[in-house]
């Protein structure tokens, strides 16, 4: 009689499977979509607690970036590489929100950035959305403020036109293939505000640079930045 109570959940197992996004391990608490063992190999930047970190020196003299941090350094073949893979291609949004958390208890524990007062994802194309189903960037966000209490706003910023990949282009060419293609649709909830512009990965930084120079344009405005993966070069 005692094993009558397992059986759902392990019928439940064996159909629906609860494994870990970056290993595949079953070996994971039910609330969580990666093992310990996935966890202790991401690697932390601790950027949230520094001043003029390498995200941050993206940013100089280029568009006037209050603070800017990443989570996690990002390499190929990593765990954080097949968590990404799972999250944004494979539709795992509780892995989004997980890993949101986790950028928002970093913020929350990095006292300079208490003074943010909204959340704001940098917005896919329409084609894009449609065709994945959600915004990477609106799964961060909504992870980050279940930990920070930060509201998310996630319809002011709007997508003007669709830009070709970024992929396999240089620094210019990317910083050209990105120009003029957001605008905000109503400025005036924003004004005085500072946002905080959230995104999943930061190379050249060329996308929130135009997403930061759209959102700049509002009276008052101060914009930070936060991404959840950094790739060093």
């Amino acid at each position: 009689m005692r094993l009558l109570p397992l059986i759902p959940a392990a019928v439940k197992q064996l159909f629906f499977p609860h494994v870990c996004a970056g290993c595949s391990s079953d070996q994971l608490g039910q609330q969580s979509q990666i093992c310990i063992q996935c966890l202790q190999g991401l690697h932390y930047t601790q950027f949230s607690a520094y001043v003029n970190n390498p995200v941050e020196k993206k940013f100089i003299g280029r568009v006037p970036v209050q603070k800017a941090t990443a989570q996690f350094y990002f390499s190929k073949s990593s765990v954080l590489q097949q968590l990404v893979f799972n999250f944004k291609y494979a539709g795992n949004k509780e892995l989004g929100i997980q890993l949101g958390r986790s950028m928002g208890t970093s913020l929350n524990e990095a006292v300079r950035f208490a003074d943010i007062n909204m959340l704001i994802p940098v917005p896919l194309a329409p084609k894009k959305l449609r065709k994945r189903g959600f915004n990477q960037s609106t799964i961060l966000c909504k992870g980050i403020s279940e930990i920070t209490g930060w509201p998310v706003d996630d319809k002011t910023v709007q997508r003007l036109t669709a830009n070709t990949t970024q992929t396999r282009k240089d620094r210019v060419q990317r910083w050209e293939n990105v120009q003029g293609i957001f605008g905000i649709s109503n400025p005036q909830p924003l004004q005085n505000k500072h946002v905080l512009l959230v995104d999943d990965v930061i190379t050249t930084g060329a996308t929130l640079e135009a997403c930061a120079q759209a959102l700049l344009t509002v009276p008052g405005l101060q914009v930070s930045i936060a991404t959840l993966c950094y790739v060093p070069g």
